[in-house]
């Protein structure tokens, strides 16, 4: 039913841009893109935690969506989370989404309230039943307060249009789980950065992740020499991956920090969003000095 292979591999967590007002800069955000492809980057993933989805209006959501996608289409494979707080509101995203030629659809459970199963199977059915797109779960239990159960999942895969889970949680051996309910053509993304390499030895076909951004051109390279069968040297590559990862969830706000360096490769597209705090400028050299390490790690690899 959907060309499944496109949602393999790195698919890079698309941050906000904005300008010097703290406004949406579409144009920048094109820029963003364009700078990702230029690398060999396929995939981005709108909307979600690294692009402060939850700090944006539905109306800046859409406008980056229409953005991207009337700039990208056919160039790069689009999946936009459509979350929010009320279904009716995911729902609207997700048709506009659907309008303007998006990919996927992706969606965490309803924030804020603690819902029971019962509330969270009928928010994401509805989601699914108001488009034809492909959709892909969203777990991320550290943010939302649940974990997806198995329960749930092979309840929610009987609609043909769920083709995968992104699985942000810490626990690796979720991914063999959902991998083994879902079968052979679901997807499960891998979601902790951290853990790519041990994700997609437990069968994660792809990875969604905020700081592939910062650095796209090695966590590219860690694809490849899986796809390779070089574990050993994977191996290697995710401990300097992890070494820069840490240095970056050093700072108050990992996404203002990835961004900092960012404007260092020459891709300027501003800071955070109130109530996330930027970088202090007393920061900056630890900043340059995750850049230098990312330059130097990229060179090792070319």
């Amino acid at each position: 039913m959907y060309d499944l292979e496109k949602f393999h591999g790195i698919i890079v967590a698309f941050y906000a841009a904005y300008d010097y007002n703290g406004e949406i800069d579409c144009d920048a955000a094109v820029r963003l893109a364009a700078f990702y492809k230029s690398l060999g980057v396929k995939s981005i993933y709108l909307n979600g935690s690294s692009g402060e989805g939850f700090l944006l209006s539905i109306q800046e959501r859409k406008n980056l969506v229409e953005t991207l996608t009337k700039t990208f289409k056919n160039e790069m494979t689009i999946i936009v989370h459509v979350g929010a707080a009320a279904t009716k509101e995911s729902i609207e995203l997700a048709k506009h989404a659907e309008q303007y030629g998006a990919d996927a659809l992706s969606d965490v459970p309803s924030v804020y309230y603690r819902l029971p199963e019962k509330s969270i199977k009928h928010h994401w059915s509805s989601i699914i039943d108001s488009t034809r797109l492909p959709f892909i779960i969203y777990n991320i239990p550290q943010l939302t307060g649940y974990d997806l159960t198995e329960g749930l999942l092979k309840q929610i895969i009987n609609s043909k249009q769920v083709i995968g889970v992104k699985n942000s949680s810490s626990n690796v051996s979720q991914i063999e789980q959902f991998k083994k309910i879902g079968g052979e053509h679901f997807i499960v993304f891998n979601g902790s950065d951290e853990q790519y390499l041990a994700g997609r030895i437990m069968g994660a076909e792809a990875g969604i992740g905020g700081t592939y951004g910062a650095m796209p051109e090695l966590f590219l390279r860690l694809e490849n020499l899986i796809v390779e069968g070089r574990i050993s040297e994977a191996q290697k590559l995710q401990v300097k991956i992890n070494e820069i990862i840490a240095g970056i969830s050093s700072f108050n706000n990992i996404y203002a920090a990835a961004k900092e360096i960012l404007k260092l490769r020459g891709i300027n597209i501003g800071s955070v969003r109130s109530p996330m705090l930027p970088i202090d400028k007393h920061d900056m050299p630890k900043i340059e000095e995750l850049h230098n390490k990312i330059l130097k790690y990229k060179d090792e690899v070319i």
